[in-house]
């Protein structure tokens, strides 16, 4: 289980139920990454998708807390467990937000797959920064690009405690 994720310079993620900095590579990076495989998502980051739908050419399980909730194309878990549990024989399971499914999951992902986006912008939702946790180590280089005016670079942590 790998989780991915964008952030900003400060590690944050989001303002009022949305991303803090989107880009179009960011977007095909995660389609990419994520086609044919499952990802676990909470309720609200199911909201911000369009037409708030379950992602096409992904197994979608929505993480939430209503036990009345339910959603056309995707399976609903009610736990971290109950969450963990669909997906035990899946080959490939990522964690997609929002924050309080990341910081849930945290511990049970061996790879982030992160997008730095050299940007300050106003956020509400962070993400951990890995950059200081002993647990968590940078293996992949930060090659920077630029889109429009932001720069940005996708990379890559493991979970030394897994």
């Amino acid at each position: 289980m790998d989780i991915v994720v964008a952030v900003d310079s400060n590690w944050g993620i989001g303002l009022n139920g949305t991303q803090t900095v989107v880009i179009p590579e960011d977007r095909k990076y995660f389609r990419e990454l994520t086609k044919n495989s499952t990802v676990i998502l909470g309720r609200r980051t199911l909201l911000d998708f369009p037409n708030a739908k379950p992602l096409p050419k992904r197994r979608n399980i929505i993480l939430t807390t209503d036990k009345s909730f339910f959603v056309e194309g995707g399976e609903v878990a009610h736990s971290v467990e109950e969450a963990v549990h669909l997906c035990k024989n899946d080959e490939k399971v990522f964690v997609i937000g929002g924050a309080s499914i990341y910081e849930q999951f945290l511990p049970l992902c061996k790879y982030a797959y992160i997008t730095k986006l050299y940007a300050s912008s106003e956020a509400d939702r962070w993400f951990h920064n890995l950059d200081n946790d002993p647990n968590w180590k940078l293996v992949s280089p930060e090659e920077r690009k630029l889109s429009g005016e932001i720069e940005y670079a996708f990379v890559k942590y493991e979970n030394l405690s897994l």
